[in-house]
C-alpha cells in the first residue's frame, strides 16, 4: 500500500488466529493504522489479499458484521446525542437481536445519554466508542489505542473486558504504544517498522523464560535482526 512515493506497507504476510489477543506495535508511521484500515476496508491495498475465515474481503462488506472497531479518535457527528448514536448503530445492524451492553452499564453511558457527542470529554468519547465496538459481540475486535484518555478505573474495566472476550474464542487485535498493558493483555506481539513485519512471535517466546519486562525483551529480539 502506497501513498504517492511513500510505501506504507511492504509485503505484509500474517496469519492471526482466534482465541488470542494480538498486539500490533511499532513507531508512528510504521504502517499500523494502514494495516488496520486495510482489514476494515477503509483503504484498498494495491496488491495482495486479506482473508477472513478463508474468504477474500475484496469487494465484500458483510464480513464487517463480525468485526467491532474502536478507533483511536472518535469522529462521530458532534450534534448527535449519545442515545441517538446508539439508536443509529443498532438500526444499521438491525439483524442483531442480542447485544452485549456490559460496557454501557459499567461505563454508566445511560447517565450521559442525552448529551451531545461533541459535549463529551475525551475520556467519555472513548467509553462510548468502546461500548459500540463490543456491542454486537463480534468475532473480531480491532482496538486502536483503547485506553487512551481513560481514567484508571475505566482502563481496568476495558482490560478486564478484553481478557474475558478472549476466553470466548474471539480474535482481538490491539494497536498500542503502552508496552506494560500489552504485557498484561497480549499473547502475541506483531511489530511493524517501515511498513514491514519485523517481529511476529508469542510473548512467551519473546521473553524466552528470561523474566524480562516485555519492552526490554522486544528490544533484545529486534536488536538481533539483521534488517533493523
Amino acid at each position: 500500500m502506497s501513498y504517492g512515493k511513500f510505501k506504507a506497507l511492504k509485503g505484509i504476510d500474517l496469519k492471526i488466529e482466534k482465541g488470542q489477543v494480538a498486539a500490533l506495535m511499532g513507531p508512528n508511521g510504521s504502517g499500523k493504522s494502514t494495516l488496520l484500515k486495510s482489514i476494515l476496508g477503509l483503504v484498498i491495498p494495491e496488491s495482495g489479499k486479506i482473508l477472513i475465515s478463508g474468504t477474500d474481503i475484496k469487494d465484500g462488506y458483510l464480513y464487517r458484521n463480525n468485526v467491532g472497531y474502536m478507533p483511536q479518535i472518535a469522529n462521530y457527528p458532534e450534534n448527535l446525542k449519545v442515545r441517538e448514536l446508539f439508536d443509529i448503530v443498532k438500526d444499521i445492524r438491525n439483524g442483531f437481536k442480542k447485544t452485549d451492553e456490559e460496557l454501557i452499564e459499567k461505563f454508566k453511558i445511560h447517565e450521559i445519554s442525552e448529551k451531545y457527542f461533541g459535549q463529551l470529554s475525551g475520556g467519555y468519547k472513548q467509553r462510548v466508542t468502546a461500548s459500540i465496538a463490543f456491542l454486537f459481540d463480534p468475532e473480531i475486535l480491532i482496538l486502536d489505542e483503547p485506553t487512551a484518555s481513560l481514567d484508571p478505573l475505566s482502563t481496568e474495566i476495558i482490560k478486564t473486558k478484553i481478557l474475558e472476550t478472549k476466553k470466548k474464542d474471539k480474535l482481538i487485535i490491539i494497536s498500542s504504544h503502552i508496552i506494560s498493558e500489552m504485557d498484561e493483555l497480549a499473547g502475541r506481539i506483531i511489530y511493524l517498522l517501515d511498513g514491514s513485519v519485523k517481529l511476529n512471535l508469542p510473548v512467551k517466546d519473546i521473553k524466552n523464560g528470561s523474566g524480562e519486562r516485555l519492552g526490554k525483551a522486544i528490544t533484545r529480539v529486534l536488536s538481533k535482526s539483521p534488517k533493523i
